[in-house]
């Protein structure tokens, strides 16, 4: 088959390289020039897709990987294409937190407080009249390190992060305060063809902070946790994407859909939306799943029914970064573009399939993976497991057969659920 994969920063850019590997004709656009030397001899590029249109054909495949394209996915399937991504209003879930939550509410499904602001000024005004813990964010993609939670009940400590946000100049299209509430932060996803969900739910924890122990700066992610639930009657579920199926009928949405939420003893509470590919979990899926890539999305973007086979267990993800990761600024003089990625002599090729890259590319001549670009995602490891302890170890025990300098990554990933929060989901009933 033939597959355009259409990327805007390589969220999910291994599953181009994965589609050909399981043997179809594949070209990927990547929309940021500064991305594009990433995957170099890994897996064919354009740098214009819409000429491409031809070359897929109508009995091709489309692959969007992120937001911001849902109307180019509508006019592509009124042609006759066949795609998968989600549509404007899918679109719209993830780029306005305030509109998500008026949907999240017409849909029966609990919302928390959430305001958007034009400027960082009136957002500390609100905060001054409205004292309390909230949480500082973005919309959109934006970077996941100017995310701040809230510790004080007066508001004192949000007040100052936004004030040190005006004082850099940071230019926010709009910022976002929502309302803090405790719990355990877990999500739901799964995949929507048009007319149903499709597939298991993968139940799914995310690990944000920076270091070990959750400490440190919010990045996009330093790894995730993940498990396949197939049972519908499951509470997250129900809670959340069950309620939201019409909604994303009525928008004919296609895709991949997730809701991160805050569980505890009084509900669930969705934080937002996530309407595309999300990473690191788009490579703890290619763990998990037995089934090839190329049938889901396919049957996707066809509406047709599906079956998953998949692994019954536990998965984690771990990123292995770089500087300057988590913060996407250059350092003058620190660029690794061009470092080779040296593999264990000892590692297999069954361990190279735990393997998912991001930031790298292929030289021919010496036949050794390199660093091909300056943001500091350079690739993910996964493992699996029938508990969280094995699916730990073994993803670690092929962390240790990689080197690259100055890499570093979160040496805990799944310790807190084993620790303490899967007792508490069991005894809120998240888990049976």
């Amino acid at each position: 088959m033939k597959i355009l994969f259409v990327s805007n920063d390589l969220i999910a850019g291994n599953v181009a390289y994965l589609l050909k590997k399981e043997g179809h004709e594949v070209k990927l656009y990547i929309h940021e020039e500064g991305r594009r030397d990433n995957l170099k001899n890994l897996v064919a590029k354009t740098l214009d897709w819409e000429k491409e249109l031809r070359w897929v054909g109508k009995n091709g495949l489309i692959v969007f990987d992120d937001t911001g394209y849902g109307h180019l996915q509508e006019s592509l399937r009124k042609e006759g294409y066949f795609v998968f991504g989600g549509s404007r209003a899918g679109d719209s879930l993830e780029l306005d937190r305030v509109f998500a939550q008026e949907i999240f509410e017409k849909c029966n499904i609990s919302t928390l407080p959430t305001f958007n602001f034009k400027g960082v000024g009136s957002a500390i005004s609100f905060v001054k009249k409205n004292p309390g813990m909230w949480v500082i964010k973005q919309n959109g993609t934006s970077s996941k390190s100017l995310n701040y939670v809230g510790n004080l009940d007066d508001g004192r400590d949000v007040i100052d992060v936004l004030k040190s946000y005006k004082n850099n100049n940071y230019g926010f299209d709009t910022i976002t305060l929502q309302k803090k509430v405790s719990g355990v932060e877990i999500a739901a996803t799964r995949y929507f063809n048009g007319k149903k969900w499709i597939g298991p739910t993968l139940i799914n924890i995310e690990h944000k902070k920076f270091f070990p122990g959750d400490l440190g700066p919010t990045t996009s992610e330093m790894g995730t946790l993940g498990w396949y639930d197939n049972n519908d009657d499951n509470k997250l579920f129900q809670e959340t994407l069950a309620k939201i199926e019409p909604y994303l009928r009525d928008i004919n949405y296609r895709g991949v859909f997730d809701i991160n939420c805050i569980v505890n003893k009084q509900g669930t509470f969705p934080l937002e939306a996530t309407s595309r590919f999300g990473s690191p979990i788009v490579h703890l899926q290619t763990e998990l799943d037995i089934s090839d890539w190329s049938s889901k999305l396919e049957a996707v973007a066809h509406g047709n029914e599906y079956k998953l086979s998949y692994k019954k267990g536990f998965g984690i993800v771990v990123v292995l970064a770089i500087p300057p990761f988590p913060y996407t600024k250059k350092i003058k003089g620190h660029s690794q573009i061009g470092t080779n990625i040296y593999f264990d002599k000892s590692i297999s090729k069954n361990n190279m399939c735990h393997i998912h890259f991001e930031e790298v590319s292929y030289n021919k001549i010496i036949k050794e993976h390199y660093i091909s670009d300056n943001r500091g995602y350079v690739l993910y490891v996964t493992g699996y497991g029938q508990s969280v302890q094995e699916a730990r170890k073994k993803a670690y025990d092929i962390i240790e057969k990689i080197y690259i300098p100055k890499i570093f990554y979160r040496n805990d990933i799944g310790l807190k659920f084993i620790e303490k929060s899967e007792s508490e989901l069991r005894e809120w009933g998240y888990i049976k």
